[in-house]
């Protein structure tokens, strides 16, 4: 099995919080995800019980009930919630994580003062709502509108694949407040019970338990008040925390592989075929090295930009660079779970069967892998 985190980064206290981030979702998660991936959904009580724990507050402002840390705490609560077996429940638990940064950052004290706290006790839910029908990582050409009227905007239009759509309490929604292009976008805070707004469930490959919704606005009535930011200055805000979003996702990918050898090696060791132990077989040795070799370099490339960042530095290629590598490392051994498992890998209720349908939507997600190469290149001025 993999070597303990690099001492170099990771001090007692990080790895206090690693060992109770993995105890909350081997207790808590693992032995529901079946049943829950079967219904589609997971108790709204979990977000309190999270809360509870100190995981819904990490990375946000003390001052609203958060808990500022440094980046490796983020990477490590993004890995170790693998081990609940159900990436569809993490990243419903954790929509405040792209829903509420936005907010946190560039959101005025008295709105941050409202909403803040509530979210990161688990009494309400956040998600994000940026991509559309008609386009998704294009966001400088998104369609949704928001006319100003009087101390209102007025907000028409639609989003889509709006992870936590259909329970989420508060909504930050890109709409285009100007004229075309980046500048021309806005960010506004939405509440959940607006009159106008609609929310329509969506069926999805994997994340079954992560409710996932198609969300539209018609003629929404919102306090100009919500707005996040400056009007017009939406975009910049949207990009930076993509790059935290794309980060997460990396760290959270690279745990999910980590899952997939740990199940790999303990069938292998466990099934016998033709009288050995299928460990003792070359062929499937060599593929958990393959696997176990993919994931310690993934997390080099994570602690080395964990690095970077809380040195202060921005670097905005490595990370999609990272988030490219990582959904890569996870889904080779996602495969290599299920191929060693054979028969038991294809089935329902089979943990890595379960993470080889979610393993796609991460290659998607926050930026699709062709979008990230595109993006490296323009920074890398290839």
């Amino acid at each position: 099995m993999l070597q303990a985190p690099n001492p170099r980064y990771y001090s007692p206290d990080h790895e206090t919080f690693r060992a109770s981030v993995r105890r909350f979702f081997e207790q808590e998660v693992a032995p529901h995800a079946d049943a829950w991936d079967e219904a589609g959904e997971f108790p709204r009580e979990l977000y309190r019980k999270a809360a509870n724990a100190g995981l819904l507050q990490v990375g946000f402002p003390e001052a609203y009930g958060g808990i500022e840390c440094d980046a490796f705490y983020r990477l490590i609560l993004c890995e170790e919630r693998a081990w609940g077996g159900s990436g569809g429940v993490a990243s419903g638990l954790f929509s405040h994580t792209i829903g509420a940064p936005h907010l946190a950052s560039a959101g005025s004290d008295e709105l941050k003062r409202r909403v803040l706290p509530g979210i990161l006790a688990g009494e309400k839910i956040a998600a994000l709502a940026i991509t559309e029908p008609g386009g998704g990582s294009d966001v400088a050409q998104l369609a949704t509108t928001a006319r100003r009227e009087g101390e209102h905007y007025v907000v028409n239009g639609s989003k889509i694949f709006i992870t936590s759509g259909m329970r989420a309490d508060y909504f930050t929604v890109a709409v285009r407040t100007g004229g075309a292009g980046a500048g021309g976008v806005s960010l506004l805070l939405v509440e959940g019970d607006t009159p106008g707004l609609t929310r329509s469930p969506l069926r999805k490959m994997g994340w079954w338990a992560s409710d996932t919704a198609e969300i539209g606005f018609s003629d929404c009535r919102v306090p100009a008040g919500n707005l996040i930011g400056e009007e017009g200055k939406g975009f910049v805000v949207v990009m930076r925390n993509f790059n935290h979003e794309r980060l997460a996702l990396a760290a959270a990918a690279c745990g999910y592989a980590q899952v997939c050898l740990h199940d790999a090696v303990a069938w292998a060791q466990e099934r016998r075929t033709f009288g050995l132990p299928l460990s003792q077989r070359q062929v499937i040795r060599h593929k958990l090295v393959d696997m176990a070799t993919r994931i310690e370099a993934t997390r080099a490339m994570l602690d080395d930009l964990a690095a970077r960042l809380d040195d202060g530095q921005s670097p905005f290629a490595q990370i999609a660079m990272a988030k490219n590598f990582s959904t890569q490392t996870f889904q080779f051994c996602a495969d290599a779970a299920v191929q060693i498992l054979g028969g038991m890998g294809f089935m329902r209720g089979t943990r890595v069967e379960r993470l080889y349908r979610e393993v796609k939507v991460m290659t998607i997600g926050g930026g699709a892998e062709e979008v990230m190469k595109d993006l490296i290149a323009k920074r890398l001025e290839i």
